[in-house]
C-alpha cells in the first residue's frame, strides 16, 4: 500500500527541520555571548567534573595568595618600625660616646639623659605599630599594645606565633618577638634594651664617677649587644619576606598553568564559534525561504 504525503506531513517535516537548524543557532549564540562550550553539565559531563576540580584549586591558590601578600605587608610594617629603633638606638649610642668623654659637665647630661628618654619612648611607640588595626608585635595578642607608655616597661603581649598559610601544609611565621630585644624594663634587669636605656639614662643623671665609667664600658656594650639582637630580627623578617614573595610567585605560576587547563576545556573558540554561526545563520535562512517556497498554504492544507 503506498503511502501519500500529505501538505501536513510537509510542514510538519519542515518545521522539525526549522527548529533544530534554530536550535543550533541558538546554542551556538549562547557560547558566543557566554564565552563558554560547556553551558550544562550535561552537555560535558566528564569536562564539567574538570571544571569543578580545576576551579577549586585555582580558589585554594588565591586564598594561599592572599594570605602570603598579607604577611609580606605585616612584615614590611615590622621590618619598617625596627629599622626606625634601629635609628633611634643608634643615636642613643652617640649619646653615650658623647657623655662618656668626660668633657660635658652635669647639665649638659641632665640634657643627654632627657634625650635618651624621649628616643626610648619613640622605641615603645615603634613597638606599639599597628598593620590593619593589629599590633604586629604583640604575638597572638594583636589587640594588646605590646608596651605601654610612660615608665612602666613590662611586655604586654604572649610568645605565641602567628602564621600564615601559603600553600598546602606550608605556613611562614610572620610575628617577631621583639620581647627578645625590648625586654620588660629596668625592674627585670634582664639587660634588653629598655633595661639598658633605662640604666643609662639614670648613670647620666647620677654624674658620679663610677656612672661615667659604666657609660664608657658597661653600657655602650650592652647597647652593642642589643643592636646584634635588633639586627637578628631584622635579618629573620627580612628572610620570610624572601618566602612569602617566593609563596606568591609560585602560585602566580600555578594559577597561570591551571588557567590555562581550565580555558582549554571550558572556554568555547571563539573563531571557530563565529565560523559556526555564520553557517548555521545562513542554513536557518535558507531553510526559511524554502519551507515558504515547499509549504504552500491552501484550503485543502485545513481539509486534511
Amino acid at each position: 500500500m503506498e503511502q501519500r504525503i500529505t501538505p501536513a506531513m510537509v510542514t510538519s517535516s519542515t518545521l522539525t527541520g526549522l527548529n533544530s537548524s534554530l536550535s543550533a543557532l541558538e546554542r551556538t549564540t549562547e557560547e558566543l555571548s557566554s564565552g563558554r562550550k560547556i553551558l550544562e553539565p550535561s552537555d560535558n559531563p566528564y569536562g564539567a567534573s574538570q571544571v569543578i576540580d580545576l576551579q577549586s584549586e585555582l580558589d585554594g591558590l588565591a586564598t594561599y595568595e592572599s594570605a602570603a601578600e598579607n604577611g609580606i605587608a605585616w612584615e614590611s610594617t615590622a621590618s619598617s618600625a625596627m629599622a626606625s629603633m634601629n635609628s633611634a638606638v643608634q643615636r642613643v649610642r652617640e649619646l653615650v660616646v658623647e657623655a662618656a668623654n668626660g668633657t660635658n659637665n652635669q647639665g649638659d647630661r641632665e640634657a643627654i639623659a632627657q634625650e635618651v628618654e624621649q628616643l626610648t619612648e619613640t622605641i615603645k611607640q615603634e613597638a606599639n605599630t599597628q598593620y590593619a588595626g593589629q599590633y604586629v608585635f604583640s604575638g597572638t595578642a594583636t589587640t594588646t599594645a605590646p608596651y605601654l607608655q610612660g615608665e612602666e616597661d613590662e611586655y604586654q603581649g604572649n610568645g605565641e606565633a602567628i602564621t600564615r598559610a601559603v600553600g598546602p601544609s606550608s605556613t611562614v611565621t610572620i610575628s617577631i618577638e621583639i620581647s627578645q630585644l625590648l625586654g620588660n624594663g629596668a625592674a627585670s634587669e634582664d639587660g634588653k634594651l629598655l633595661d639598658t636605656l633605662r640604666t643609662i639614662a639614670s648613670q647620666l643623671r647620677g654624674g658620679t664617677p663610677e656612672d661615667l665609667e659604666a657609660l664608657s664600658e658597661t653600657d655602650l656594650g650592652q647597647l652593642d649587644a642589643n643592636l646584634e639582637t635588633l639586627s637578628s630580627l631584622q635579618a629573620t623578617a627580612g628572610s620570610r619576606i624572601d618566602q612569602l614573595e617566593a609563596a606568591v610567585s609560585r602560585n602566580e605560576g600555578l594559577q597561570s598553568t591551571i588557567t590555562q587547563g581550565l580555558s582549554s576545556v571550558y572556554d568555547a573558540n571563539l573563531a571557530e564559534a563565529s565560523i559556526a554561526y555564520a553557517n548555521e545563520q545562513a542554513a536557518y535562512e535558507a531553510a526559511l525561504r524554502a519551507g515558504a517556497t515547499i509549504v504552500q498554504e491552501s484550503l485543502l492544507n485545513f481539509l486534511q
